[in-house]
């Protein structure tokens, strides 16, 4: 079958861009160097001390939607290890849509884990050289997720919970990652 130029012929054709929109500004653009793959070390899950198990994770992130949203993949265990019965807390495979809104000046993030029957909805902005995301779980949780330490080739992502004094942010999940390969943003 012909196609014309601009026609799309799958999912993948309309849903990835090449880039950035250019109504992002770039002061703003918080999250174009996770474009890629990258390979991640997981310390903490779920609170619990996993660092010993070699536990690894993998993330795979592109632009989207003409540029003004970037979506993931967090997979745990990677794909490589993933045996065929997994607990449900210990199983990650879902995505994260984060998308641009001019309005607030920030990005509007849903993340959604089928595998581990998670979501959660959050708004991520810069600060400083940091990128945080804060936000509330169904249940009234208010959840900070941050990804520190960022270098073209690694970072730190903490997951943190409120506890119910208000007051202390409890660890739930904690990654090093390194960039697997090389790409361009």
């Amino acid at each position: 079958m012909m196609t014309t130029i601009g026609e799309v012929n799958s999912v993948e054709d309309a849903l990835m861009a090449p880039g950035r929109s250019r109504e992002i500004p770039e002061s703003e653009d918080a999250y174009g160097w996770l474009v890629g793959s990258w390979e991640l070390d997981v310390l903490h899950y779920w609170a619990i001390d996993v660092s010993a198990r070699g536990l690894r994770c993998e993330v795979h992130a592109r632009w989207v939607l003409e540029g003004l949203a970037l979506q993931d993949v967090w997979i745990m265990p990677s794909r490589s290890d993933r045996p065929a019965h997994l607990d449900k807390r210990m199983n990650m495979y879902g995505t994260t849509l984060r998308v641009w809104d001019p309005a607030i000046r920030a990005w509007r993030i849903t993340w959604r884990n089928p595998a581990g029957d998670h979501h959660e909805d959050q708004i991520g902005r810069r600060n400083g050289q940091d990128v945080i995301q804060i936000g509330i779980r169904p249940d009234g949780t208010p959840t900070r997720w941050s990804f520190i330490e960022i270098t073209g080739d690694s970072f730190h992502w903490l997951g943190e919970s409120l506890e119910s004094d208000g007051k202390t942010w409890k660890l739930e999940g904690e990654f090093c990652a390194r960039r697997k390969g090389t790409t361009s943003f």
